[in-house]
């Protein structure tokens, strides 16, 4: 009880760090996923960092979902089956098919889920991927219908005439609620596009990929919940192809990022959290 206690809730201001463009602002910006050639940057663009409004929607989730705002939370969930989260096979063996049967029945629709990798961050300098403290969506999308025809070379004009998303789905790992570097996101309903400014992904193979950064706008609404637990699952949309469509008013796209709460405890437990990134196609 006193754990539970100690997390913080409502509404905070805390500090988003959002797109900084490169000195030569004519520059594309870019990141070398690994090394970088000699006498190139690692990225050629910064930070900016700005106070921004974070609202918790706990105990309004279900006002919220993908196609008005990007982002959709599910509760309730059972145990998953897989045991630990540490071995790589086991977590495609035996958490894969729970997010596939997910996302299937949490997507009115969807009658197809591919999912193509996955991320475990843990807030602990030793670990090898730390929660991400920088404003961004996965893909652009270039980049999504790049995956498709990579993924599924013969079908691939087929599924990109229908509708195809990116949908994340991500939860914590901790034994209890998340106290330290909660997920902030925004609705797609307030992000314009001019806040959207997409990033070449440099790999040493020579394959470009992209993803986004997003500029610092105050018409932006922030959101985080508070507290998550094993049982609650957050979808967060990177690309929606309906978004395309002229007249559209589904958006999705969600920008999100770590931050820290200026109310969590010095002593908190570091969070742990996977993301599963999927294609799904439908209706």
């Amino acid at each position: 009880m006193a754990i539970s206690s100690a997390v913080p809730r409502g509404d905070v201001t805390a500090s988003l760090n959002y797109y900084n463009p490169p000195a030569d602002q004519s520059a594309t910006p870019f990141n070398f996923v690994d090394t970088p050639p000699p006498g190139q940057p690692q990225r050629n663009y910064s930070d900016a960092a700005h106070d921004t409004r974070i609202r918790d929607l706990r105990g309004r989730d279900a006002d919220f979902s993908l196609d008005r705002d990007a982002f959709q939370v599910l509760s309730g969930l059972p145990p998953s089956l897989e045991p630990e989260f540490v071995d790589e096979d086991s977590i495609a063996r035996n958490y894969y098919p729970e997010v596939e049967r997910l996302l299937l029945d949490a997507i009115p629709g969807a009658g197809r889920v591919r999912i193509f990798d996955h991320t475990i961050r843990r807030a602990n300098r030793n670990a090898s991927r730390e929660p991400v403290m920088r404003v961004h969506i996965d893909q652009t999308p270039s980049s999504v219908a790049k995956r498709v025809r990579r993924y599924f070379p013969d079908e691939a004009e087929k599924l990109l005439r229908g509708r195809y998303r990116i949908v994340n789905v991500w939860r914590p790992l901790n034994k209890t609620p998340v106290e330290s570097f909660p997920l902030a996101f925004a609705s797609t309903s307030t992000l314009e596009d001019a806040d959207v400014v997409a990033i070449e992904h440099r790999y040493p193979d020579g394959y470009v990929g992209q993803t986004a950064a997003i500029r610092h706008n105050p018409a932006q609404k922030w959101y985080y919940l508070s507290g998550m637990t094993g049982s609650e699952r957050l979808l967060l949309e990177c690309f929606d192809s309906e978004s395309l469509k002229p007249g559209s008013k589904v958006g999705g796209r969600t920008p999100h990022s770590a931050f820290v709460d200026p109310r969590t405890r010095e002593d908190a437990e570091g969070r742990e959290s996977i993301e599963v990134r999927a294609l799904v196609f439908g209706p």
